[in-house]
């Protein structure tokens, strides 16, 4: 989904949203996660905050005591779930759909997530069928909704790998005939075989806690969904920085299916370990991290900086990631020093020592590869 694919303007009570977050399973204490039900009352008073109607936010949680939620909630039980996913939100008349899901997961045999729900025990691992789920809501069972952001925080550790007794059975979804009328871009938290980390002193998620603290320096185009091609490279650069910090191993991806196209973005490549990003990949990446590199004016006042002599040889786009590109394809080509002014003019702004790093490092990197006699790397 691009920001292209929106309307201009998006009509509050036209979008609807399901936000799950399940901390207390009937498995018991083990399973206790303290934070899924807390990040998603962040999320529900995000779009609150943005004119969503109350009637049209399905609240689902399981919270840990002594946590007491602020909002009103339905449980997260499977039969209740199922129903809201099955009958109630697949008739919703409306234009958008936000899920938001934070609790424990693992990856099925047949390769798709399991999310399972606040009833489930080690004996009945009751849960939602993510994949067709996804596949449901993008086929004529569900009218409307054509534009879907689902976000999704739990682990996707192999089946296989964590000793069930029993094979988890089929349990999916209901689906009608396939069709080209929706748009869904898909966040998910950990990677294929991965490991979702939480943080049970701050009692929040780690990839929640990144997307919630962007979504919030981005609430002026809520409740429309964002550009997720503009916000994956922040999330990404983020989650790097606590992977580098030794607090997850966690690689989180987005998938992007519309009519015009189905893709998967990642930072790994399966089965052959962390893909190196080129030099100019990263620094893209680590530029566009910056919120204020999404918004047209901000911008332009951060390549402004640069000076008349540097900015008239640069071409320029619309997009924000197609202008990222070519800025600092032609700084490093022509100019790799004014990408220490870009630099100064970036945290001049914004000082996020973490972002700030980052980039730092991104630049360093794209400048040493332009360099003459230099391979890329």
């Amino acid at each position: 989904m691009t920001g292209a694919a929106l309307p201009a303007a998006v009509d509050p009570a036209r979008v609807h949203a399901l936000v799950v977050g399940v901390e207390a399973y009937d498995a018991g204490a083990g399973w206790d996660l303290p934070g899924p039900a807390r990040d998603a009352v962040r999320f529900h008073r995000l779009l609150r905050t943005a004119g969503v109607p109350e009637a049209n936010l399905r609240l689902h949680l399981s919270p840990l005591p002594p946590y007491v939620p602020e909002a009103p909630y339905a449980p997260a039980d499977h039969a209740t779930l199922r129903r809201v996913l099955v009958r109630e939100l697949a008739a919703a008349r409306g234009d958008v759909l936000w899920v938001w899901w934070g609790g424990h997961g693992v990856l099925d045999r047949s390769g798709h997530l399991r999310l399972f729900c606040a009833d489930a025990t080690t004996d009945d691992k009751l849960g939602i069928d993510l994949d067709s789920a996804l596949e449901r809501y993008a086929g004529d069972a569900v009218p409307g909704l054509a534009d879907q952001l689902w976000v999704v925080d739990a682990c996707e550790t192999f089946e296989e790998a964590l000793g069930f007794r029993e094979q988890l059975p089929p349990d999916g979804l209901p689906v009608g005939r396939r069709s080209t009328a929706h748009r869904q871009t898909v966040l998910r938290a950990a990677g294929r075989g991965r490991a979702a980390a939480n943080d049970p002193v701050r009692a929040t998620g780690l990839f929640s806690d990144v997307l919630l603290a962007l979504l919030a320096d981005r609430t002026a185009v809520l409740p429309a969904p964002p550009d997720a091609e503009e916000l994956f490279p922040a999330v990404r650069a983020r989650i790097a920085a606590l992977r580098d910090a030794g607090r997850t191993l966690q690689y989180p991806e987005i998938r992007l299916q519309s009519p015009e196209r189905t893709e998967i973005l990642t930072a790994v490549d399966l089965g052959a370990g962390e893909r190196r990003l080129s030099p100019l990949l990263r620094a893209v990446d680590a530029l566009l991290a910056y919120p204020l590199m999404s918004d047209p004016a901000e911008r332009q006042t951060v390549v402004a900086a640069l000076g008349p002599g540097v900015t008239g040889t640069l071409p320029r786009h619309t997009k924000a990631r197609t202008d990222a590109a070519g800025i600092l394809a032609g700084l490093a080509r022509h100019r790799p020093q004014a990408l220490w002014d870009l630099f100064d003019a970036v945290v001049s702004v914004d000082d996020d020592p973490e972002l700030g790093a980052e980039l730092a490092g991104a630049l360093r990197q794209l400048e040493d590869s332009a360099r003459p006699g230099r391979a890329r790397r």
